[in-house]
């Protein structure tokens, strides 16, 4: 998986011990399954929409889509969350966006995933309607419903305001800090999920 081990490459050796180590200790088997990752970030019994969109989140960190995530894709998730350039991000959120994987993302996908965000973080101050109509009205260059990840990113980084409100709604930082912590879901009360994935 050489994606993963250049990614592994921005991140300092003791940087890299500290990240294995908690690894290790939450995931003892190496492999992190879409269970283990739900219940480290207390995402379980979410409404289906969330639920999917979770899913969604993991099987872009998987790269080498065996089911699992391993310490290399790990830190290469990891590595884009606190390193990554702004193209890498959009990259992934493209990825994250385009649900089926056919190269392009549509209202339905765009409409879906940011529906889903809500339920997990709460009303993000417009609808998903008006995010959707917003976001193609500003990008969609040649109108015809569907944006190419060329579109997305020329698109997003010429829209100072629409990338401030896409990093926002996807910022992975508080997923860090939970995994930072050291924190299990059954160590604290349970509260609504505030973070964005």
């Amino acid at each position: 998986m050489g994606a993963g081990a250049s990614a592994a490459d921005d991140i300092n050796a003791p940087e890299i011990h500290r990240w294995y180590t908690k690894f290790m200790r939450e995931c003892p088997s190496g492999q992190l399954s879409l269970y283990e990752f739900k219940t480290l970030l207390d995402l379980h019994g979410l409404n289906p929409q969330a639920d999917t969109y979770v899913d969604q989140v993991f099987n872009t960190f998987d790269l080498n889509k065996d089911g699992f995530i391993d310490f290399l894709e790990f830190i290469a998730a990891i590595n884009l969350v606190t390193r990554g350039k702004i193209d890498q991000k959009l990259k992934w959120y493209f990825k994250l966006y385009d649900a089926d994987g056919n190269g392009s993302i549509d209202k339905k996908e765009l409409l879906s995933i940011f529906t889903a965000i809500q339920a997990i973080n709460g009303n993000q101050g417009l609808t998903p309607e008006e995010f959707t109509n917003m976001v193609f009205q500003k990008i969609d260059v040649n109108n015809d419903g569907e944006l190419t990840l060329e579109e997305f990113i020329n698109g997003v980084e010429s829209d100072v305001s629409l990338l401030e409100l896409i990093s926002k709604s996807f910022d992975l930082s508080n997923v860090l800090k939970v995994i930072q912590s050291g924190r299990r879901p059954e160590d604290s009360l349970k509260k609504p999920h505030n973070f964005t994935l």
